[in-house]
């Protein structure tokens, strides 16, 4: 006997956007693999150095910004340092927890894949408005904020 609650619609259509993020989640990675690959770069290294492009941050900060575990950030941010393509700087804030920056390998990775990666956009954008993309944008930050907030989430 099934005793789960039935789903309004707008249920369905949130579980629908779900099961279609999974799919375009799948679809962004492919396409971060073919744009970060010729850089040396893997599409989880290439989103740990995109969270620190525009100012240093905490392995933690990381985390929080890009919705993944600090032990994911963690692994991925020593390897960075490892290969040359980060570095790790002391922190004024807090004695233990070092900021995390591109190295100058890192930023020439990052300058590599910049044109592919703006290819790659302007040619998906293409089929969609400005107005569509920015308010699907709007929804999606909707969503964080609202799963962010839950407690249950």
């Amino acid at each position: 006997m099934n005793t789960a609650p039935a789903r309004t619609p707008a249920g369905d259509a949130l579980t629908d956007i779900i099961m279609r993020t999974f799919a375009l989640n799948g679809a962004f990675l492919r396409a971060s693999e073919h744009i970060a690959r010729p850089a040396g770069l893997t599409p989880t290294r290439w989103q740990v150095l995109g969270a620190v492009l525009h100012d240093p941050l905490t392995v933690s900060g990381i985390a929080r910004a890009m919705g993944i575990t600090r032990q994911s950030v963690q692994r991925t941010a020593d390897v960075l340092v490892e290969e040359g393509l980060a570095e790790y700087l002391p922190n004024p804030a807090h004695q233990r927890a070092k900021l995390v920056r591109p190295s100058e390998t890192g930023w020439a990775a990052i300058r590599e894949m910049t044109a592919a990666q703006h290819v790659f956009t302007n040619r998906v954008s293409a089929h969609f408005t400005e107005e569509e993309l920015r308010q699907t944008l709007e929804v999606m930050n909707r969503l964080v904020a609202v799963l962010d907030s839950d407690e249950r989430a």
